[in-house]
């Protein structure tokens, strides 16, 4: 269990954010939240166990809130809990999250085209605005930052789109992929790709034209398969090309 998480405490912020944040939000949801963060960025192991009394203690709280945000996060998809043995950071396969990006393609298409006839001037701006940033973080080579906004975009378009229960099975969708696909993301040339990406779904919406909208974002996310797809290929070569070389042991 990482220590380092306690020194942003209360729920790893500053205490005037940390404050701010108490007024809006139980204490469950910011333990919820904290976790989140814990296992995107990698803090909290893919299978790691979660012990109840440990992240209570490392997050100075007591452990109801713990065990009310386990609740939330096995229903967001990033944890399981096996009956008698505990909570786990959820491990996604290959083949779910082949499954995964194929059902996203199909949200993401459908949200694609119900903006480019729905789409106020304001939520275009936004959607911009965005994209902006990321070109800005691209500059920067800043992955964490490109990946948080990549992640806020998504989430934005499926929000404007306006289908509640749809945003809801997109988060978990989401957060289910979070856990497998981050190296694809780190490729070498690949966030100015998806940044363009982005930046043409944004114009086709701004353009009205929904079949074209719809179809951006389809190919952008089954593009996204490929990579990871690639991506898994490739470090499977490069383990087999240094892997040690074994002699032959002699006939006896």
């Amino acid at each position: 269990m990482p220590k380092s998480a306690g020194r942003h405490s209360p729920i790893g912020k500053p205490a005037s954010a940390a404050i701010a944040l108490v007024r809006s939000n139980s204490l469950p949801m910011l333990v919820q939240k904290e976790l989140e963060r814990m296992i995107i960025a990698g803090e909290l192991a893919i299978g790691a166990k979660l012990n109840e009394a440990a992240i209570a203690e490392l997050l100075s709280v007591s452990r109801g809130p713990v065990r009310e945000a386990f609740r939330a996060l096995v229903e967001s998809g990033l944890v399981r809990q096996e009956k008698n043995r505990g909570v786990f950071v959820r491990q996604v396969s290959v083949e779910e999250a082949d499954e995964i990006y194929e059902l996203r393609a199909v949200l993401d298409e459908w949200a694609g085209r119900r903006l480019a006839r729905t789409a106020s001037a304001d939520q275009l701006k936004d959607l911009k605005a965005i994209v902006d940033r990321m070109d800005r973080a691209v500059a920067r080579s800043d992955v964490d930052a490109w990946h948080a906004l990549n992640l806020e975009f998504h989430d934005r378009l499926v929000v404007y789109a306006g289908n509640a229960k749809m945003v809801a099975t997109y988060r978990r969708l989401v957060n289910e992929l979070n856990l497998y696909r981050r190296q694809t993301l780190a490729q070498r040339g690949a966030l100015p790709l998806f940044t363009r990406e982005h930046r043409d779904i944004v114009q086709k919406i701004a353009s009205g034209n929904a079949a074209a909208a719809g179809k951006a974002l389809h190919d952008h996310v089954m593009g996204s398969r490929e990579r990871m797809h690639r991506s898994r290929a490739a470090g499977g070569a490069a383990a087999r090309h240094h892997a040690p070389i074994v002699a032959p042991r002699p006939n006896r």
